[in-house]
């Protein structure tokens, strides 16, 4: 089971590597640390484990014979006559045992390793939820970093801003009031560093509560945000998805649901149940052998609801099946198209407009402090910049995202680990 998931757990085209997962707090954690820590320590999988015991011990129970009976019975007693007292008492001591026809005892346990199958399916699939939800939580540690490291490069931004325009009103150049907008920039800059600061915070614990920690043993999530590589086709992942335990879970219900209709039709046909015992006549100290066997009348009960609801909770899981891969095409074609529009989006604005922007703000600090710009033109300059930086993280962060979700609903990794700069 664990290699399957590990081919899944290179989610995303972050960068990974191996080794445990309990990262100390002055190591930096990958994703393979997180995932690994996740598959040892998430509550909800170590609850959902005893599924699988005890699907154990269903087909153990199911394979089991009926018990023997043992009958003691008492005859011709405190009546009248010669049947006064106890004199005539007869006594049997028998024993009877029911013998299961028609292979009974083969399709109870066909049915219970049917349902232990079904039960070790969604095990992977929830394993592969954690798995999704990692991811998740890790692009999450990973973009508020980067959120934290451009909220410092604008206060700092602001700092400087200020010192120049500082500079400036002192010389007589400027008007106080520009010094006092600085400053307004510059406090807002700092409140936006400890927003920042503060949902990395919220984003590190979330991550540690998925391997069950209440405190984030670890100093940072190590991973390139910008590294895009290139993705499969829209017509590979739809041949994957049949692959994925959200589907070959049907393959195994319908093994289920048939076992079930066996069980019902072979459970419609009557058990044999014998006898035999010693009887012992009071009067005399006589002792004889009885014997019988029963077998019940099928006329009512003919277990035919039972095998009518089989016989539609089979056709049901078709139906689910049919729906299900319809839904998830869909799923899988819009997460498909979204997420290649966010990798365009990613590239454009790393790649054309952020290098526009810095040569733009480059451009217009220095006819700034030649006075061909007004302070109004630099600060939008400014602000232009940082909103494209905020579009660009944004951007990536939304693509792994989307790139996590279509790996967990194919159940397979889409790139190739790259190396960490």
């Amino acid at each position: 089971m664990f290699p399957f998931l590990a081919r899944a757990s290179v989610a995303c085209a972050l960068v990974i590597s191996g080794g445990w997962a309990h990262a100390q707090p002055d190591e930096e954690l990958t994703l393979a640390r997180a995932i690994d820590a996740a598959l040892h320590g998430n509550p909800e999988l170590a609850a959902s484990a005893y599924e699988l015991s005890a699907g154990e011990a269903r087909i153990v129970q199911a394979d089991l014979q009926p018990n023997p009976e043992l009958r003691v019975e008492l005859e011709n007693f405190a009546g009248s006559g010669a049947a006064r007292g106890f004199d005539a008492l007869e006594t049997t001591l028998s024993l009877s045992q029911i013998v299961d026809l028609g292979g009974k005892r083969a399709a109870r346990r066909n049915a219970a390793e049917a349902d232990f199958d079904l039960a070790g399916i969604e095990q992977r699939a929830r394993e592969l939820d954690v798995l999704s939800e990692v991811t998740t939580r890790f692009i999450d540690v990973v973009a508020s970093q980067e959120r934290v490291s451009f909220a410092g490069e604008a206060a700092r931004l602001a700092q400087v801003t200020l010192d120049e325009i500082g500079k400036r009103v002192d010389a007589g150049r400027s008007p106080e009031a520009e010094r006092s907008r600085a400053r307004i920039a510059l406090t807002r800059a700092r409140i936006d560093q400890r927003q920042a600061a503060s949902e990395l915070r919220a984003a590190r614990h979330a991550l540690a509560a998925t391997w069950g920690s209440s405190e984030p043993a670890f100093h940072s999530a190590k991973a390139e945000l910008f590294n895009l590589a290139p993705v499969e086709t829209y017509q590979a992942l739809v041949e994957r998805l049949d692959q994925s335990p959200d589907f070959t879970r049907f393959a195994s219900e319908t093994r289920l649901r048939q076992a079930e209709l066996r069980l019902a039709r072979v459970q419609a046909r009557p058990s044999l149940a014998f006898n035999l015992g010693v009887r012992r006549f009071e009067e005399g100290g006589d002792l004889a052998l009885v014997a019988g066997v029963s077998m019940p009348l099928v006329i009512r009960d003919r277990n035919q609801g039972a095998i009518r609801e089989s016989e539609a909770r089979l056709r049901q899981t078709d139906a689910s099946l049919a729906a299900a891969r319809t839904r998830a095409r869909a799923t899988l074609l819009g997460l498909y198209q979204q997420m290649s529009a966010d990798r365009e989006r990613v590239e454009i604005l790393h790649n054309e407009a952020l290098p526009q922007a810095e040569l733009a703000l480059a451009q217009t600090r220095d006819g700034y402090d030649r006075g061909r710009f007004s302070f109004l033109e630099l600060v939008t300059a400014q602000e232009e910049l940082l909103a494209l930086r905020a579009a660009t993280i944004d951007a990536a962060a939304d693509y792994h995202r989307l790139l996590a979700e279509i790996e967990r609903l194919t159940s397979a990794a889409l790139t190739r680990p790259l190396p960490i700069p």
